[in-house]
């Protein structure tokens, strides 16, 4: 089994936006994030540790200006807090190994799909394409990916 964890060689290697929010607890502005609309077969990453956290089958068009996910690849690489910031109660979506702020859950999502809206900053992923997977050591999860062009 891979070893996922943060590290300061990873920390030093992000931008300031990623830094901001990974790190700072930070929230991209809404319809700015690189991977909104990435349709392509994959799965996401975080940009710190490297472990595997949503897969392009369970991205969705929620409409809220971040990407979306209907649940994570893995359980137990997504950890949810209870989050009173911004004079609401929220859960918020970290990574379990780097300890990445992602974005936050919330319960309005496809009800057919679990009901579950993972909103996630484009700036706390890295998206790792179908076709580099296997190289990228992410082969376990082919079977999560599917063509949403």
């Amino acid at each position: 089994m891979p070893k996922y964890e943060k590290s300061d060689a990873a920390i030093a290697q992000l931008s300031p936006e990623e830094y901001r929010v990974t790190q700072q607890n930070g929230t991209e502005r809404a319809g700015t994030g690189a991977l909104l609309g990435n349709k392509e077969p994959g799965i996401y990453v975080d940009i710190v540790s490297g472990e595997p956290l949503f897969a392009s089958a369970d991205k969705y068009e929620s409409g809220c200006g971040w990407p979306s996910f209907t649940k994570p690849i893995e359980p137990a690489h997504v950890a949810e807090l209870r989050d009173g910031t911004m004079g609401m109660i929220r859960t918020e979506v970290r990574s379990a190994h780097g300890d990445s702020h992602l974005g936050h859950v919330f319960p309005d999502g496809p009800r057919d799909r679990g009901g579950l809206r993972y909103c996630i900053n484009s700036a706390s992923l890295r998206f790792v394409h179908r076709d580099d997977m296997v190289a990228e050591g992410y082969s376990d999860y082919m079977d999560q990916v599917e063509d949403l062009a």
